[in-house]
């Protein structure tokens, strides 16, 4: 097994040596007085020129996690982040919350008010060291995060950073905590020895059950009127492919409620909108692929005699309380793997559908044609109200965006007036709503891809709970600048 040895002065230091060996390449921060030893470690990169993992000051924690969340979106890289112990925590809730609901796998990190009064390296020193003491600091959020842990000496370093990276990459992938004692950053070391390469496996798609596979075939090509819903396949952009892939072969319509990332071409003539309920009735197979909430049951359900699907890496969303959906079949697999194993295994029935295949993809082409139609009428009544309509601002930015742009949505962008072609380009907030999202991710997904447009649609109150003013001055430091249409 091999061995990597690098010079260090403190735990700190050597935490950040490991960082840089697993690949992080940014850490988003927000200081405090647990953080000397951080400093220090950076210092001494800035020294020896090293320039990763980079430092980003960050002047609120919700805005740090929410940039960590959107540099995620659109590199696929697990994120790290550190606050200012239980306050610092507290600040960065919301943001953890939405990282959760969205399996975004942060590294979140905090530290820890020093243990002891005196005698240490490190002891309590300034006044608010005992009122900010609790007595389960990960108990505020142990509910968000898969996995928690306190730092307790230098020795297990690399192992508990391992196992934090190897957790939170784990499908479904999510936050974990990690804190950090200040004491234990600031002992003195000369030197730390770490695994390189790392041999924690992180990740790896998870592949379903083949026999769940063959009966969703099964349903699927002796139904005469199948529906796909989905919300979050464009998590991984290569699903997408996949997707249409399936879709158009067989002549599936697919709608797209809650549209949170890019999921479907948008001028398919299989995409048939944004909403589930106007296709439920006639529907005698629904295939529900990554979407925690297919529809609306107080609306709509599907016939009792149809046939449900749930594809996901948690088809049945354990982590929600209550969550009722019918599920005839549920496969847990990643899409990226199970959409094309379900495509081939439709194969051998095609021969035998053929005909109705063929007569179901021209009924569904006119109706998307039809439906086209309606949106660009909808759009011509408003095109001169006064205040602005937002699908007449979402028509101008799709008017100004091009295939690349990405454009980040909190609030209020029309998807009927916005069309999108390519995976990658869309990314909209967690289920969990938590407000303030919309500001950082767009910087994050900046910093992450520094060539492209990216456009960040807000409401006014997601731009003000998503602390305009910490965002701005992050965005003017790095250079990173985002259109906003609030």
């Amino acid at each position: 097994m091999a061995r990597k040895t690098v010079e260090v002065e403190s735990t700190g230091q050597a935490y950040l040596e490991l960082l840089r060996e697993r690949g992080i390449e940014y850490f988003f921060a927000n200081g405090g007085t647990d953080f000397a030893p951080i400093i220090d470690g950076f210092a001494r990169f800035a020294e020896q020129g090293i320039e990763s993992p980079k430092p980003i000051t960050v002047p609120h924690e919700n805005a740090a996690v929410a940039m960590a969340h959107g540099y995620y979106m659109v590199t696929g890289k697990p994120q790290v982040v550190m606050v200012h112990v239980t306050v610092g925590t507290g600040n960065a809730i919301n943001g953890i919350i939405n990282a959760a609901r969205d399996h975004v796998p942060i590294i979140f990190t905090a530290g820890r008010t020093p243990l002891t009064e005196e005698g240490q390296h490190g002891s309590r020193n300034v006044y608010i060291h005992w009122a900010q003491e609790s007595f389960d600091q990960a108990g505020m959020l142990r509910e968000y995060v898969k996995w928690d842990y306190e730092l307790r000496n230098m020795a297990q370093l690399e192992n508990v950073v391992d196992r934090a990276l190897e957790m939170a990459m784990t499908e479904p992938r999510g936050p974990v905590y990690l804190t950090l004692p200040r004491e234990v950053l600031g002992e003195a070391h000369e030197t730390f020895s770490m695994t390189s390469p790392v041999r924690r496996h992180l990740g790896g798609h998870l592949y379903p059950d083949p026999q769940g596979i063959e009966d969703a075939a099964a349903i699927l090509a002796s139904a005469e009127n199948p529906l796909i819903v989905t919300s979050t396949v464009g998590r991984d952009p290569e699903a997408v492919g996949h997707l249409v892939n399936l879709a158009e072969r067989f002549a599936i319509p697919v709608v797209v409620p809650n549209q949170r990332y890019m999921c479907f071409p948008t001028d398919h003539p299989m995409h048939l909108g944004f909403a589930s309920e106007p296709f439920l009735d006639s529907a005698d197979a629904v295939l529900v692929v990554d979407c925690d909430v297919p529809w609306f049951p107080s609306v709509k359900n599907p016939p009792a005699d149809g046939k449900v699907i749930h594809v996901g890496v948690d088809p049945a969303f354990s982590n929600y309380p209550v969550r009722s959906f019918p599920s005839d079949l549920s496969i847990r697999a990643n899409s990226v793997v199970g959409l094309p194993m379900l495509a081939d295994a439709l194969e051998s029935h095609r021969a035998s559908a053929q005909a109705r295949i063929d007569q179901r993809f021209a009924r569904l082409k006119a109706l998307h044609d039809e439906q086209r139609t309606a949106w660009r009428e909808a759009l011509d009544g408003v095109r001169s109200d006064s205040p602005l309509d937002p699908q007449w601002i979402t028509h101008c930015i799709n008017e100004i965006k091009d295939d690349g742009t990405i454009v980040v949505n909190e609030y209020d962008l029309v998807p009927t007036q916005a069309g999108f072609s390519q995976p990658g380009t869309l990314f909209g907030n967690s289920p969990a709503g938590g407000l303030g999202w919309g500001l950082g991710a767009a910087l994050g997904a900046k910093l992450a891809a520094p060539d492209k447009l990216v456009i960040a649609t807000l409401g006014d109150g997601s731009y003000m709970f998503g602390n305009p003013t910490p965002c701005h001055f992050v965005s003017n430091a790095l250079d990173i600048p985002t259109f906003h249409r609030i």
